[in-house]
């Protein structure tokens, strides 16, 4: 266990140096260092991407690199950038940071190491802040919250894992007094939000788990050691705070055994039982029984807001709402018909049980062409690769495609774009094709938004050469 980092109150930053362990291209980074930036310190940014490869991120950053108060460290890491300064901020997504030589001599020289979610829940507070985790379907539900709260007239923003930063100065996202947060918290997140990182420990008002099942091992060392962080979103609740989950009853048993070996034990039962209505009931324009079972936690925790209130759900209004939600994009996202082919995007899917979920969506799977693959996050795929016999067509890439791939009826095929070729050449009308990855984007892609829409425009490019 690290020294506990203290609050420190926004004047504190005035004139000091810290260091921003990974600028990155998903928003905090940046959020992070404008915010800090906007307060008087004195920056410096420690990304080990090239100036070129991180132009999105530092355009906005222009003047204050030009005056001089935003300093460059890029392409390698130096010791003395963190162990000669008063904080280093490190990027959540900074693989095993507990085991970070630069962070560890960082703490070593007694410098406070955090992260920029821990800025920002120690000015959120925990008394009006909703967040959600799980394995797969935090972003929808997230969406699905705010499109029900808002739609129930309450003030709400979001932030957290699904992109930005609440800490961005430029006041977007202000809420009234009793407004709610509502966050999207990944594990990393809720890794640094434990004591064991130095964290004095923070858990929400309302904390929800959607489901578990083994993911990014890589950043981990273990599936133990990721469910342990999921764990976090409980571990310091009161008990005046809620929980919501329906793992332990609709997880299946495999997902239920594995979770369960964490020695944080069955932490995810015994939740608050809100009466909303069944998923069956609610009606969506977007498909998948797993999006109503999203949907059903999106009411609960509309139920729980109004429970904290003192105030009326008026779930009529959110279940009105939601009956029109779209989906977010790359999240089983229609693109249309192509050629009598039905595509979907669901790059998002980055576990096998996403695009287990997103497979199940449709009715037959038989019809099902099927792209996969990506980077190797050390997590089982065997689900994935089984299902090559009862599918339309599985076509796999990156650098999980011989797991994947293994033999035929599967096949290789490298990059996006051959298998999107591979596919619409045995795709027959009405059948679907479908981009659910079960694996992470690294290694070809920035993100998965880069690949969803690199998947959207070749898509969209057979459309417009049929027209010509």
């Amino acid at each position: 266990m690290f020294p506990i980092f203290q609050y420190h109150p926004d004047e504190w930053f005035e004139g000091r140096r810290v260091t921003v362990m990974g600028l990155g291209q998903f928003g905090g980074g940046l959020g992070v260092v404008r915010w800090l930036h906007s307060l008087g310190a004195r920056v410096l940014i420690a990304d080990l991407s090239s100036e070129e490869k991180l132009s999105s991120s530092l355009t906005p950053l222009a003047s204050a690199i030009a005056d001089g108060s935003v300093t460059l460290r890029l392409g390698a890491h130096q010791l003395v950038d963190f162990q000669q300064t008063d904080l280093v901020v490190a990027n959540a997504a900074v693989p095993r940071p507990w085991e970070n030589r630069f962070l560890n001599a960082a703490r070593e020289a007694g410098v406070p190491v955090t992260a920029e979610i821990c800025l920002s829940v120690q000015r959120l507070g925990t008394e009006r802040v909703v967040a959600i985790t799980g394995s797969a379907g935090k972003s929808t539900t997230t969406a699905m919250t705010v499109c029900a709260l808002r739609a129930s007239g309450r003030d709400v923003r979001f932030g957290g894992n699904i992109g930005g930063s609440l800490l961005n100065p430029s006041g977007t996202q202000a809420i009234s007094e009793r407004g709610w947060t509502v966050l999207e918290l990944s594990s990393a997140q809720l890794w640094w939000l434990s004591k064991a990182s130095g964290s004095a420990g923070w858990s929400p008002k309302i904390g929800v788990l959607t489901n578990i099942a083994p993911n990014h091992v890589d950043w981990h060392g273990s599936v133990a050691h990721y469910i342990e962080s999921k764990a976090q979103i409980r571990r310091d609740q009161t008990r005046d705070d809620i929980f919501i989950s329906s793992f332990g009853i609709e997880g299946n048993a495999d997902a239920i055994r594995c979770a369960s070996e964490s020695s944080a034990g069955t932490w995810w039962n015994d939740g608050w039982d809100a009466e909303a209505p069944s998923a069956n009931s609610i009606s969506l324009s977007i498909p998948g029984e797993h999006q109503r079972r999203n949907a059903r936690i999106a009411l609960a925790i509309t139920l729980a807001c109004a429970k904290m209130d003192g105030e009326p759900a008026r779930i009529d209004l959110a279940l009105a709402a939601l009956s029109t939600f779209q989906g977010l994009e790359h999240r089983l996202q229609s693109i249309g018909t192509i050629e009598g082919v039905l595509c979907f995007n669901d790059s998002k899917a980055t576990t096998p049980e996403a695009t287990q979920f997103a497979i199940a969506s449709f009715q037959d799977i038989a019809r099902i062409h099927l792209i996969v693959g990506g980077y190797d996050k050390k997590i089982d795929l065997s689900s994935i690769r089984d299902l090559a016999p009862r599918l339309a067509g599985l076509y796999a890439i990156g650098a999980t495609e011989e797991m994947l791939a293994p033999a035929p009826p599967s096949m290789r095929c490298g990059t996006l774009a051959n298998a999107v070729e591979c596919a619409f050449s045995r795709a027959k009308s009405g059948d679907i094709l479908l981009l659910s990855p079960a694996c992470a984007s690294y290694g070809q892609y920035t993100n998965f938004e880069e690949r969803g829409k690199q998947f959207v425009q070749l898509v969209l490019a057979r459309q417009t050469l049929n027209h010509c």
